[in-house]
């Protein structure tokens, strides 16, 4: 899995160097690049799953396109999570880096929208810390399918700690005058599995003799190793200005 990985942040870094390299000045539609002197030609404000920031963005021409951008912040897009059965209150702390080549099939179109449409890939450093809490609403909890009774909590943190992940996506960014438009934009990251801690604090009975610390083990087993995990997924909307 580390293999696949690096092969993958090889790749975009790869596509990333070879579309941007180009001869001469372009210019077109307020598109411009020259060699050796990269000059950003606009930025963004940005807020999504993987929480809010912004990004300065180069055009190589009407085609190609770079964005260095970050997102970070404590934000919470949904409010819990299902895992293995199990529903988790969710805190998200995000702090992501990325950098991205956006290629525009159709920059030269007239239609703002066919001209807006692009494909992403890019490799960003995320540091990612999820905080989860499991409240019950009738002293009951499933662990690892089992049913328990409980007086006390279940927490636990999953975590993508200094990875360096892969990214691919696809968004539209329509251009509504020369200097402002909008954009939005899905796609994700392969992090491979997140480390993963739960931990649970109170008293547990099941009628059949279970074990809630053997059940919460595997739990966390299957999280460490189910794929399903392997990829954050991203949406983000935003402001992008122009100059």
């Amino acid at each position: 899995m580390k293999y696949l990985k690096t092969a993958l942040v090889a790749s975009v870094l790869t596509t990333a160097a070879g579309t941007t390299m180009a001869d001469g000045a372009v210019i077109k539609d307020g598109y411009v690049f020259e060699q050796n002197k990269l000059i950003p030609t606009g930025a963004r404000a940005e807020v999504g799953t993987t929480g809010y920031g912004g990004a300065i963005q180069w055009t190589a021409s009407p085609y190609v396109g770079l964005s260095l951008g970050y997102n970070g912040g404590n934000i919470s897009w949904r409010d819990d999570l299902s895992v293995n059965g199990t529903k988790y209150d969710v805190d998200m702390d995000n702090n992501n880096v990325y950098l991205n080549a956006e290629i525009r099939p159709w920059g030269t179109s007239d239609n703002r929208w066919a001209q807006g449409t692009y494909f992403a890939a890019g490799v960003a450093y995320l540091d990612n810390d999820y905080d989860l809490s499991q409240r019950s609403k009738d002293g009951n909890v499933k662990l690892n399918g089992t049913n328990y009774s409980y007086n006390g909590e279940l927490r636990g943190q999953m975590n993508y700690k200094n990875n360096i992940a892969p990214y691919v996506g696809v968004g539209i960014a329509p251009k509504f005058s020369k200097n402002w438009g909008v954009f939005g934009e899905i796609g994700a990251y392969y992090t491979g599995n997140p480390t993963v801690n739960l931990d649970a604090d109170g008293t547990f009975i099941n009628a059949n003799g279970g074990s809630a610390e053997a059940d919460l083990k595997a739990e966390q087993q299957k999280i460490a190793n189910d794929d399903k995990y392997a990829w954050l997924p991203v949406g983000k909307v935003g402001v992008n200005f122009y100059w």
